[in-house]
């Protein structure tokens, strides 16, 4: 079983940005896909973004596409979110996942097979 470490969250105004990392360990972190996951006050965990094991494909929910990057660093067993233009709906805990399978992009909760635990991100309006 991977582990998962995630950090970079913190306290930004709106249009700021921030960048957040997740490392993982126990496992070769190329053989997992990665997917990022945010839950604000009161609601479910939602998708944000993922990433395929070699890091040649993404998704992206709607309306972070084009503020929010995922990318991975396979060598130092990485995968980071980079936001910009950050907005106070943006608000919120942000977990990254990791799913064993290597070629593979999934927007699924249920898929994911590991989760680190978590860290906050607040954007002031």
């Amino acid at each position: 079983q991977v582990q998962l470490v995630e950090s970079g969250g913190g306290l930004v105004q709106a249009g700021g940005s921030l960048r957040l990392s997740c490392a993982a360990s126990g496992r070769t972190a190329s053989n997992y896909a990665m997917g990022w996951f945010r839950q604000a006050p009161g609601k479910d965990r939602d998708f944000v973004a993922a990433i395929s094991g070699p890091g040649r494909s993404t998704d992206y929910t709607d309306d972070v596409k084009g503020r929010f990057t995922i990318s991975r660093d396979n060598v130092k067993n990485t995968v980071y979110l980079q936001m910009n233009s950050l907005k106070p709906e943006d608000t919120g805990v942000y977990y990254c996942g990791a799913v064993a399978r290597k070629y593979y992009t999934t927007r699924s909760y249920a898929e994911y097979d590991a989760w680190g635990q978590g860290t906050r991100v607040t954007v002031s309006s």
